[in-house]
């Protein structure tokens, strides 16, 4: 069982980019504005913690394209995810609003993932069915697993995914999941968001494999690798992973390659391990301008309309 390389969904001579993949010109534009408003909320929590109203920030910026097309392939409120610490964008295209992330950064009481208990980043939601991130990396990896399984016993149709990065990918109990969804052929898709960096320690010290996706095959699932800035193409390869859990054919594996555009945290400053060179030329991998040049140039998204 080969890892896929997910191509990119445009139709040769098509000018509509969501045509091959049954997307209309009005959901393209949700698409967009959600990556936008993860991308708006997310700089402006950098500003509030340098005004030293927050204390404490873990971007998602770079990942946004990634979790919007991902999440999108899901049925908001009958499915379930299981986000990690950057999942802004996944939680908000799931049922969040700006104003929950941004209450949970405040951690007032009226934060709808702990009322003001949890760390800031720390995103849930029970009326969306957004299992709580947990600070030890990975470990809600197994939670989901467990809601997958659950979902088998109760004969539903629902999907459990669940985020994380290429570092947590390492963990044992990561391996432990793979292994359970693979043995059972649970309804489950693992997404890798890898932007090649576990805070300082660069992916060739992590990994022995170029492609964390190649371990899905040890497991008896389907490893796809997605350019993680192509929005519309990890939406496409999470479509067929949820149609393949939702009609029983077991888990998959999608590893999006993404960049990460700040820091590891804002107590993080990467110049100090990355060249400048590198940090500009990561720069056109951003998936917001890269989306929104290519809704333009289809006459999908105008002037008008970002206005």
């Amino acid at each position: 069982m080969a890892v896929i390389h997910q191509p990119s969904v445009a139709k040769a001579g098509s000018s509509h980019p969501g045509e091959a993949i049954g997307l209309s010109d009005e959901e393209l534009v949700a698409m967009y504005r959600m990556v936008a408003l993860a991308r708006a909320v997310d700089e402006r929590m950098w500003v509030l913690n340098r005004a030293g109203r927050i204390p404490f920030v873990i971007s998602g910026q770079g990942h946004e394209g990634a979790q919007v097309g991902i999440t999108w392939a899901l049925r908001k409120g009958h499915d379930w995810i299981a986000p990690f610490y950057r999942s802004i964008a996944a939680a908000m295209t799931f049922g969040m609003s700006a104003r929950d992330i941004l209450t949970a950064q405040y951690a007032t009481a009226r934060d709808p993932s702990s009322g003001g208990r949890q760390m800031p980043g720390h995103y849930g939601h029970k009326e969306h069915n957004l299992l709580s991130v947990s600070s030890p990396v990975a470990t809600q990896i197994l939670h989901a697993v467990g809601i997958a399984l659950a979902a088998r016993i109760r004969k539903t149709d629902q999907v459990a995914m669940t985020f994380m990065g290429e570092g947590s990918s390492n963990q044992g109990d990561v391996h432990e999941a793979m292994n359970f969804a693979g043995i059972h052929r649970l309804p489950f898709v693992f997404v890798v968001e890898n932007n090649g960096w576990a805070i300082s320690v660069p992916m060739a010290k992590q990994c022995a494999v170029p492609d964390v996706a190649m371990r899905a095959e040890g497991y008896a699932m389907q490893g796809v690798v997605v350019d993680g800035a192509d929005v519309l193409a990890c939406y496409a390869a999470a479509k067929e992973a949820v149609d393949r859990a939702r009609r029983g054919d077991g888990p998959t594996m999608i590893e999006a390659k993404v960049t990460r555009l700040t820091g590891h945290s804002s107590d993080d400053q990467q110049t100090k391990y990355r060249s400048a060179e590198e940090l500009e030329a990561e720069k056109a991998r951003d998936p917001l301008p890269r989306f929104r040049e290519q809704l333009m140039a289809a006459g999908v998204l105008t002037d008008a309309k970002l206005s």
